[in-house]
């Protein structure tokens, strides 16, 4: 029963992708969902808590608990630098092919 409702959801979404704007909006939360993942795990790895990260920061746990959902439109240079510099990261930006 499961599977079935995964094969509707699937070809549902194929179809929504044919649509340019649809696929457009699903990238960018699909972009801004990944990135937050990448984040939480990061936090994580380090062994790091919202409120040990938000304080290494200079922000608040809320903040960081925002830029974690995954619905954080917020997303800059320089947060991710400051999340990097917390983490004993850098940051490495590049450009793929679309």
């Amino acid at each position: 029963m499961k599977r079935a409702g995964v094969r509707t959801f699937q070809s549902r979404l194929r179809e929504g992708l044919k649509d340019p704007e649809f696929k457009r909006h699903y990238d960018e939360e699909r972009q801004a969902l990944q990135l937050a993942m990448k984040i939480t795990a990061l936090r994580e790895q380090k062994g790091l808590s919202q409120q040990q990260l938000a304080k290494l920061m200079g922000t608040s746990q809320q903040a960081i608990s925002r830029i974690e959902s995954g619905e954080y439109e917020g997303f800059t240079l320089k947060t991710l630098e400051k999340v990097a510099a917390a983490t004993g990261m850098k940051v490495k930006i590049d450009f793929v092919a679309a």
